[in-house]
């Protein structure tokens, strides 16, 4: 019996989906982001109109008062769909885990002076309702948001920023009984130094622009956050004084602020190029959410630096000024 293998080239019909094609100028080769992004945002055929927002379609560019010709201008750098954003924050979860696992193990956590254990309770663990403000938040901007590119990292960023609260409350149960969340609770809802931010979290979950809200939490507040506390306080003060095991529970976060930071520069820089009043608009959303941003953190600042609280915080907001020139923003000086 003769066997004759032979190869054939089957030559496909086109490259990608035809709505896919109508982003990318053509029948070309897609990448997996693109596939898993473009033509996605449902556009027609809706029906009704929500009896509890009759002005506005189901999804309704006009929900925001930033106009783009096109919301998949958006493009996120990074280029995450659910199966690149799975990949990624699996391994770090693996890395994070296993710092974890180190500090318990060689018991660094009892090595921290009291003091400064106390310290470091009082700063971090309030935070996870900070963290847990900005989860919903990016979730209402996945809802009510336009254009795929725009609202799927955004939900992905709300399931960040739950992990991030979930990781801070691991910090306050590893170095801590479980009685330390109701008191970072109880200082969250009465302690002075955290009613500026609370009341800055609980006014921001009633914006009703999603692009506004974008601004105000991922840009304003968390652009100033992340750096003054896990830059400021944990790598340049906490660390210094025999705090090395808060800084391996909190190394995702910085990691994690860096990274995410490219994809919201990038949204505010390709929306406010798109036209002089956009970039009014985003400026001044900037000039305000910033300016509220940086009051609402200057005593959590003293409560974690004291002496160097008023350098910290002006670091901080210098940092997210360079950021909104770069992205082409009119700020001032």
């Amino acid at each position: 019996m003769n066997i004759d293998l032979q190869s054939r080239e089957i030559t496909p019909l086109r490259n990608t989906y035809a709505h896919v094609a109508e982003h990318i100028g053509g029948d070309k080769v897609a990448s997996r982001y693109q596939e898993a992004t473009y033509g996605a945002q449902p556009s027609a055929n809706f029906q009704y109109r929500p009896t509890w927002d009759p002005k506005h379609e189901l999804f309704d560019p006009a929900r925001s008062k930033v106009v783009l010709k096109d919301w998949y201008a958006l493009k996120d750098p990074r280029q995450f769909y659910y199966a690149t954003w799975t990949m990624t924050r699996a391994r770090q979860q693996d890395g994070v885990e296993s710092n974890f696992a180190f500090v318990e193990k060689k018991g660094l956590a009892s090595m921290m002076s009291d003091e400064l254990r106390e310290q470091v309770l009082k700063v971090l663990v309030p935070l996870r309702h900070a963290a847990w403000g900005a989860n919903m938040n990016n979730a209402s901007i996945c809802a009510y948001g336009y254009g795929t590119v725009f609202t799927a990292p955004a939900m992905f960023h709300a399931m960040d920023n739950l992990g991030v609260a979930q990781y801070l409350t691991k910090l306050g149960l590893t170095l801590a009984e479980p009685s330390v969340l109701d008191d970072a609770k109880a200082d969250w809802l009465e302690a002075p130094e955290w009613q500026g931010l609370r009341r800055l979290v609980e006014d921001s979950l009633v914006v009703q622009d999603p692009f506004e809200l974008f601004v105000a939490q991922n840009f304003a507040l968390d652009g100033q956050l992340y750096p003054l506390i896990y830059t400021s306080f944990v790598d340049d003060h906490v660390a210094l004084q025999g705090g090395t095991a808060v800084a391996m529970l909190t190394s995702f976060m910085p990691e994690w602020a860096a990274e995410t930071s490219r994809w919201i520069d990038a949204v505010i820089k390709t929306a406010a190029a798109e036209s002089d009043e956009n970039r009014a608009l985003i400026s001044g959303w900037v000039r305000d959410w910033g300016e509220r941003a940086e009051a609402a953190l200057t005593p959590v600042a003293q409560l974690a630096l004291g002496d160097k609280a008023k350098d910290a915080i002006g670091e901080a907001r210098q940092a997210l000024q360079e950021r909104a020139k770069k992205a082409g923003l009119d700020i001032g000086a």
